[in-house]
């Protein structure tokens, strides 16, 4: 029986109809009101972490809590500890943030233990090496508000540090990105990229199975081919990591690929 991750890993509320950008009915136009009149006033930021003991309150500290008060937002910041044996979970807590621990490693594992606990309207994401722009996410949140989006994913290679991704990395995600567009005929530039920003409720008609590193994807094609959500693909400046490399090159990229496959004929 197929479960969706609202299921699974906590109770985000009633299911909503998500309308494409290709479907201009009265839905729509009903849904748009009802959303104007639900005034969206707080965000999570969800950062999964493990041993990020050398980055980790550079990285909290980095969200423009102040910023987003100003916009009208109460900020939640959880990072989820998957299983760290350094000091990261009591950095995080040192700077602010509420910490999760979730002991079974993995990727979307962390990512699901953090949605679970997280109370805002709005969810952003972002690795906790220094990698992702945290001060981006203002205008992200401006973007989904103004846009009237529900789905706001980022583009890394437009504005990537020279030394952020080998070859090997940069030829695998190009290799990812096609086969994505070739399955589920969505014009992703980056189909892997870990920087978000989400409403809440859409998880409520997510089915998300991964519990490694293809979850970034998945989480993607729930929202953007089966949700048919509305959506952007933002440009971002993507930084060097700060820290120990937790991916394993070649697994992870094949294991994506065989997800990607099998993700289109089982979802």
């Amino acid at each position: 029986m197929k479960r969706n991750l609202a299921s699974t890993y906590g109770d985000y509320g009633k299911p909503r109809e998500v309308i494409g950008h290709e479907k201009v009915t009265s839905v729509e136009t009903r849904n748009t009101q009802a959303r104007k009149r639900k005034q969206v006033r707080t965000l999570s930021v969800v950062i999964p972490a493990i041993n990020e003991e050398a980055t980790i309150e550079r990285v909290v500290k980095a969200i423009p809590t102040d910023e987003l008060n100003e916009m009208g937002f109460g900020v939640q910041i959880l990072v989820v500890d998957n299983g760290s044996n350094d000091g990261t979970g009591e950095l995080a807590r040192k700077v602010g943030a509420e910490v999760i621990l979730e002991p079974i490693q993995g990727y979307g594992r962390a990512y699901k233990s953090g949605f679970a606990q997280a109370s805002g309207d709005l969810i952003a994401t972002a690795d906790a090496d220094l990698t992702y722009p945290m001060e981006d996410i203002p205008k992200l949140v401006k973007l989904l508000i103004d846009e009237d989006l529900d789905f706001v994913t980022t583009n890394r290679f437009v504005y990537m540090d020279p030394d952020a991704m080998s070859f090997r990395n940069i030829f695998g995600n190009a290799i990812l990105n096609l086969v994505t567009r070739l399955l589920y005929r969505i014009d992703l530039k980056d189909s892997q990229s870990g920087m978000w920003l989400f409403r809440k409720d859409l998880l409520d008609g997510m089915i998300c199975r991964s519990d490694g590193m293809a979850f970034s994807q998945e989480l993607k094609l729930e929202a953007i081919h089966f949700c048919n959500c509305r959506w952007r693909e933002a440009p971002i400046k993507y930084s060097a990591r700060v820290g120990q490399i937790n991916l394993s090159g070649w697994r992870d990229g094949f294991g994506n690929l065989l997800a990607l496959i099998r993700k289109r004929f089982v979802r």
